[in-house]
């Protein structure tokens, strides 16, 4: 017995749970690459203690992470599929650089535990964002001005207050924030895709911008986790 065709609205929830699938592959694969450089680099102390004791290299790593996000985001549109993958991977492997100094602040075992319990918090978040019918773009502007002044407080704190107390107060409002960015940036990279190019140099694309910009949250939020439930040396 033939099957029954699939209707219009089936064909477009198959093509975009293809296309989540996609972007939650190369995610993943960016935070493998991150967590084994971060991992690796950190059995060198001498390396550590180079980016640390040399202020040019720490920053060069720095502007390198931020120079490939610009250059994807504002250049996405001209590059070719595979460009765009190797500085997704390329901003991967940088930010483990840079995080490779976390197994120098915290006791492995705190790590581990923060990772799972932000896997698992992104994981519900980001399933919430995809399944949910309520409109969440009303979000967007809140989280985004949230986030701009986390990171304004954090760096005053940092450099001029050095307040315990904002310490705590920042690290638990970012965990909201990112909390929040999750569900919000999975529901809008849904909506984004676009139906019919399955398979095109766009849509891989459109993967590597959904996947990046839902690595950033994560490692976002594993950050601020870390902050409150990591354990120092």
């Amino acid at each position: 017995m033939d099957s029954k065709p699939l209707s219009l609205d089936q064909q477009v929830a198959l093509e975009t749970q293809r296309y989540m699938v996609k972007v939650y592959g190369w995610m993943f694969l960016g935070l493998v690459i991150t967590g084994f450089v971060a991992w690796y680099t950190a059995e060198y102390t001498d390396f550590i203690d180079f980016i640390l004791g040399t202020k040019w290299m720490f920053f060069a790593l720095i502007i390198g992470q931020i120079v490939s996000v610009f250059i994807l985001v504002s250049q996405i549109n001209r590059m070719s599929a595979s460009v765009a993958t190797f500085v997704f991977l390329l901003y991967s492997m940088l930010f483990g650089l840079t995080m490779s100094m976390i197994f120098h602040v915290y006791e492995n075992e705190s790590i581990a535990t923060t990772f799972l319990i932000t896997a698992g918090t992104f994981g519900i978040m980001s399933a919430w964002g995809y399944t949910t019918k309520t409109d969440l773009t009303k979000w967007g502007n809140l989280l985004f001005m949230g986030l701009i002044a986390l990171v304004i407080t954090g760096l005053v704190n940092t450099y001029f207050i050095e307040s315990t107390t904002l310490h705590w107060i920042t690290s638990c409002a970012g965990v909201l924030i990112f909390v929040g960015l999750t569900a919000y940036d999975t529901q809008k990279i849904k909506n984004l895709n676009i139906i019919g190019n399955e398979g095109s140099d766009e849509d891989h694309k459109e993967a590597i911008m959904g996947a990046l910009t839902l690595y950033l949250d994560f490692v976002n939020l594993f950050l601020y986790l870390l902050r409150i439930f990591g354990r120092r040396k």
